[in-house]
Formats: structure tokens, C-alpha cells, sequence
């Protein structure tokens, strides 16, 4: 997949490409939390994004169904969670379609709307890891470029194992030092995220202890989170 035109990190990566870039971070968000968000304007304001599509997913191919809240609610927490944060939008796309959510669909779906942009499938080390298990994982690979991020107790180097030698030609650390000329084959990015030591499980066992969440979710989520009976049996 070769790039429209060199670049420098000093000018910032992208700038030459003249065509909007759009990050698409999906995730079960059961619920959206502060390291989610976190993560997310890192990325935005790393590459940088001129905007991120913040995808819920309707049914999660690898979770257990009665674990998760239902997709209209951990919609409204998305977009609780990112009202009034800039290059931030909500997406339904996979709610919409109903059952279960595989990234091939939504992006077919995404690069149908925004044929001219960019797109960037934002992806955390641990499931770019098992990315072979995924439907159709090398339309997936090659239908866009990945930024994949650093998550605790793993490796971003390992990264490059996961499809072979050839495929480990596609991968570069970010920020890239020199040029990339327009013919480079590097269309995945390794990219160093510090995490917020935050997690939704710790989220939905708080919430069934009846413990507060402050500096865990937006004040907004943990509001409707209260309001709509969420989580009050869980004790994961």
C-alpha cells in the first residue's frame, strides 16, 4: 500500500498526504472509561488525527453476551464520555447493523462514507496479537493503516511475529526517525501508550460493591450507570 508522499516526523507524519485522516477505535466499552479516552487523545495528538470515530460494538465476537451491557446503553456512555472533547465523534455503525461486530464489515461500511479519507484502525497490542484469528483479518490489513498501542504486560515488538517475516516489513515504530519515501511498504505503527492503571472490570466490580467510581469514568457515566440499575449484580 504505498504512501501518496514522503514525509518527516519533524513536520509531523501525514501532513503531506492532503487527505483527511480518521481514526476508528472500537471497543465493547462495557463501560467507557478514563484510560479509554485517555488513550484515544494520544494517539489523536500523536499522529495526528483530524478526527476519531469512537465505535461501540453491538454483539463482541469473543465476550460472553450476558456479560455485557446492552449496546444502547454503553452507546449513550460513549457518548457521555466524549460530549464537548474535540476530534472526538460517536459512531453507531456497529450497533446499527446489529449482531455480531467484525472490523472487516465496519470498515467496508467506514471507507463507503469517506471514500478520499485516510483511515486508521487504532488497535491495542493484546488483540493485534490474535489479529489472524479475525474474519477476513488480511482485508482488514490491507484495507487501511493500523496504529497499534502499548498495553500493559505486553510487547509492541512482538508484534512483528505475528505474520511472518513479510509481513513484519509492514511495521514501524512511531515515532519514524528519517524519511519514508512514497514506496515504503511500513503501513502498521508501533506506538508507546502509558496506561491509566484503569479497567472495566474494576469498573463493573466497584459498581456491584456500591462503591464510588470518581477518577475512574466521567462523572456523566457513573450518573446514568446509577440511573439505569448497570453492573449491580456484577462482581468480577
Amino acid at each position: 500500500m504505498p504512501w501518496p508522499g514522503g514525509w518527516t516526523h519533524e513536520t509531523t507524519i501525514m501532513r503531506y498526504m492532503g487527505n483527511e485522516r480518521i481514526g476508528l477505535l472500537g471497543g465493547t466499552y462495557n463501560p467507557i472509561h478514563r484510560g479509554h479516552i485517555h488513550a484515544a487523545e494520544r494517539v489523536r495528538d500523536g499522529f495526528p488525527l483530524d478526527r476519531v470515530l469512537i465505535i461501540p460494538s453491538s454483539i463482541p465476537p469473543h465476550k460472553r453476551v450476558e456479560e455485557v451491557a446492552p449496546p444502547e446503553h454503553r452507546l449513550r456512555m460513549v457518548e457521555l464520555a466524549v460530549r464537548g472533547r474535540s476530534g472526538f465523534e460517536v459512531d453507531g455503525v456497529e450497533i446499527r447493523a446489529g449482531g455480531r461486530s467484525y472490523s472487516i464489515h465496519t470498515l467496508e461500511t467506514i471507507r463507503a462514507r469517506f471514500p478520499r479519507a485516510d483511515i486508521f484502525l487504532i488497535i491495542g497490542i493484546d488483540a493485534f496479537l490474535e489479529i489472524d484469528t479475525w474474519r477476513e483479518y488480511r482485508r482488514v490489513l490491507d484495507g487501511c493503516r493500523q496504529i497499534v498501542i502499548s498495553r500493559p504486560g505486553f510487547r509492541l515488538e512482538d508484534a512483528r511475529d505475528v505474520l511472518g517475516e513479510e509481513f513484519g516489513r509492514r511495521i514501524c515504530r512511531f515515532p519514524v526517525s528519517g524519511k519514508l519515501e512514497p514506496d515504503s511498504p511500513c503501513t502498521v505503527f508501533l506506538m508507546d501508550v502509558e496506561p491509566l492503571d484503569i479497567s472495566s472490570t474494576r469498573i463493573r466490580r466497584r459498581t456491584g460493591e456500591g462503591k464510588p467510581l470518581t477518577g475512574l469514568v466521567d462523572p456523566a457515566v457513573e450518573k446514568y450507570i446509577k440511573e439505569n440499575g448497570l453492573y449491580q449484580g456484577s462482581h468480577e
